[in-house]
């Protein structure tokens, strides 16, 4: 390897070879900074002459070489610097945020007040409470709160309620079957609560009234509103388990072709339940059939209460 440009030739270079150690500490002494800088530093490299030659007096040239623990100080020094300077880091980027944080003017919030806030109506409004069913279980009819009225008998089919009342539940018996080729002729019952559009008070006048107006509504429905009535209707007090009622009857003309009747008995009987509320049974019996009336002033006798 060349020398570097600040060494210096030796004297008696041919005597290098055999030369003794201490001229290779002379030249140590007098051009190791140079051939550190042509040997680019503190570099675990070996730099030397000629090949050996197979003795340790044979070779020349310099070992620049670090002990290991000058190695292992220098490691332990860049790690230690790492640490230092992420720890900084982190200092200085907390720092910067809370000063800009801390520099951010307070907004302040408005005092509310009840006026500010507008009431806004949902999307979707509550349904109404559904109207209470009636029902057969049992071979009793019960209304939408639970108060009973047995039916007629085994020979009675239940079905629902045709005559306006409220949670109602009703009983029918065929009287004569496909009588104009369509349609049956049928005794019918029904038992609920009083419709919600009579109005209601617990007076002898009031429990007249009510059971006209429960009277009225049924003919309309289970008839049409021309519905021919017979004679005039005869009311009579009632009184059932201690609860004051009234029961009103009529007779409607029913004639028409191919049917075998010529009228029928409408019955209606409204009952005072105790609490401003009344239930209510209608009884529509063919005129051919007149041993129902009794058996149905009889279930009415038989009505129980929930509460």
């Amino acid at each position: 390897m060349p020398l570097g440009p600040t060494e210096q030739a030796l004297p008696g270079q041919d005597q290098a070879q055999h030369g003794s150690q201490a001229q290779h500490d002379s030249q140590a002494q007098h051009g190791s900074q140079a051939r550190r800088a042509a040997r680019g530093g503190w570099q675990n490299q070996e730099v030397g002459g000629p090949p050996d030659d197979g003795g340790d007096d044979d070779s020349y040239g310099v070992v620049d070489r670090p002990s290991g623990g000058n190695i292992q100080r220098a490691r332990l020094i860049g790690a230690l610097s790492l640490v230092l300077v992420a720890v900084l880091t982190t200092v200085l980027s907390a720092s910067w945020l809370w000063s800009n944080a801390q520099a951010v003017s307070p907004v302040d919030v408005p005092a509310g007040t009840a006026g500010d806030v507008k009431t806004i109506s949902p999307s979707i409004r509550p349904s109404p409470t559904p109207t209470p069913e009636g029902r057969v279980i049992g071979g009793l009819f019960y209304n939408g709160v639970d108060d009973t009225m047995p039916m007629m008998s085994s020979a009675w089919t239940s079905q629902g309620d045709s005559t306006g009342l409220n949670g109602g539940a009703a009983g029918v018996m065929t009287v004569h079957k496909d009588y104009d080729g369509k349609e049956d002729w049928i005794n019918y019952v029904a038992f609920g609560s009083l419709g919600k559009g009579i109005v209601f008070t617990n007076t002898p006048a009031g429990l007249k009234s009510a059971t006209i107006k429960a009277t009225e509504t049924a003919l309309v429905r289970l008839y049409d509103p021309n519905v021919k009535l017979i004679g005039k209707a005869t009311h009579r007090p009632l009184t059932v388990d201690g609860h004051a009622g009234h029961e009103l009857t009529i007779k409607v003309d029913v004639r028409k072709p191919k049917l075998p009747e010529t009228f029928s008995t409408v019955m209606v009987a409204v009952v005072d339940r105790g609490d401003g509320t009344a239930v209510v049974s209608v009884a529509d019996i063919a005129g051919s059939t007149p041993q129902w009336l009794p058996v149905w002033r009889t279930k009415v006798s038989q009505i129980q209460f929930s509460n």
